[in-house]
C-alpha cells in the first residue's frame, strides 16, 4: 500500500536542515528522529546511493536498528559509517493522509591514536567519498593539505595502499590531527595522532641509566683521589719528620764508649735531637 500511494504521488513530506551528529571508532551513536507521532507507519535510510538495513529491535544480530519511536543506533561504528544519511519517517496525519518527514544527517566519525617514532602511520581513511585529507600539527592552527583526490599524496613519504593512508617513518612532526573531507566540504573523520608513551618512556629510561652509570664513576673517581691525596700527605709528613730528627754518637764516643767509664757513659751516650735540640 505504501508504494502504491508513493507512486500516486499521495505523499506529502517535510525537509529539515542537516543535523550533525559525531561518534566515537567502535562506539555507538544516534540518529534522533525527534518525530513523537504514535501513527509512524515506516521508516528507511539511505546514504544516497544505498539502502541501509534497519532492524526493528535491538535485539536483532545487524549494527543498525531501530530504537524507540524511529531513532536510529549505529553501533560498533566504523570510519566506513560516516556520511550522509537520509532518515524517511513515514506517518499518517489526523485526515490520514500518509506524510513523510525527511531528516538529514551528517554522521562524523572520530579516533584517537598513538604511534612509535619511525613506524608506519596507517590511517584507514580514503573512502569512497572522501576528496581530501589535511593535516594540522600540534604548533600550528592552519590546515595542510596530505592528499587529495585529484592531486594525490603531497609527500614522498606517504604511500596508498588497500584505501590506507600510510606516512613512512613517523616523526614527531606527523603528529596532530587529520581530517577527512567530502566534495562539499563536510567533516568525514577525524583522527587525533600523539606520539607513542612507551617510546617516550623508553627513551627517558635510557637517560635514567646512564645518569647513573655517569654517578657512579664520578664517585669512584672522587674516592681515589681522596685516596690518593691521603697517601701523599702521609708521605710528606713522614719525609718532613724524619728530615728534623737525627739520631748519633757523639764525637769520640766510641773510644771512651769501649772503656767502660761511666762518665764517659753520661757524656757520651746516644743522643737523639729533634727539632730545636730536643
Amino acid at each position: 500500500m505504501l508504494n502504491l500511494l508513493l507512486l500516486l504521488g499521495l505523499v506529502i513530506y517535510s525537509e529539515t536542515s542537516t543535523i550533525s551528529v559525531s561518534g566515537e571508532k567502535g562506539g555507538s551513536v544516534t540518529l534522533s528522529c525527534e518525530f513523537e507521532d504514535n501513527e509512524i507507519s515506516d521508516i528507511s535510510l539511505n546514504n544516497g546511493s544505498e539502502v541501509i538495513t534497519v532492524c526493528q529491535t535491538e535485539e536483532c544480530s545487524g549494527r543498525v536498528f531501530k530504537q524507540g519511536n524511529c531513532d536510529v543506533v549505529f553501533k560498533n561504528l566504523s570510519f566506513s559509517d560516516a556520511g550522509t544519511y537520509f532518515l524517511h519517517v513515514y506517518y499518517h496525519n489526523d485526515q490520514t493522509e500518509l506524510e513523510r518527514q525527511i531528516r538529514t544527517y551528517q554522521l562524523h566519525i572520530h579516533d584517537d591514536i598513538s604511534v612509535k617514532t619511525g613506524e608506519e602511520l596507517k590511517l584507514d581513511v580514503l573512502l569512497s567519498n572522501a576528496d581530501k585529507v589535511q593535516h594540522q600539527s600540534r604548533r600550528n592552527t592552519e590546515w595542510t593539505e596530505v592528499w587529495s583526490r585529484t592531486d594525490g599524496v603531497q609527500s614522498e613519504r606517504i604511500t596508498i595502499r588497500d584505501r590506507n593512508l600510510i606516512i613512512n617513518e613517523f616523526t614527531a612532526r606527523d603528529a596532530g590531527t587529520y581530517r577527512v573531507l567530502d566534495p562539499d566540504e563536510e567533516i568525514l573523520i577525524t583522527v587525533t595522532v600523539t606520539e607513542s608513551k612507551e617510546k617516550l618512556d623508553d627513551t627517558d629510561k635510557d637517560k635514567t641509566d646512564d645518569t647513573k652509570y655517569r654517578c657512579y664513576w664520578i664517585v669512584i673517581v672522587i674516592v681515589v683521589l681522596v685516596l690518593l691525596a691521603l697517601i701523599v700527605t702521609a708521605v710528606i709528613l713522614h719525609t718532613r719528620l724524619h728530615r728534623g730528627y737525627s739520631c748519633g754518637v757523639a764525637p769520640g764516643g766510641k773510644e771512651e764508649l769501649s772503656t767502660g767509664d761511666p762518665e764517659a757513659l753520661r757524656a757520651h751516650t746516644d743522643v737523639c735531637r729533634g727539632p730545636g735540640g730536643a
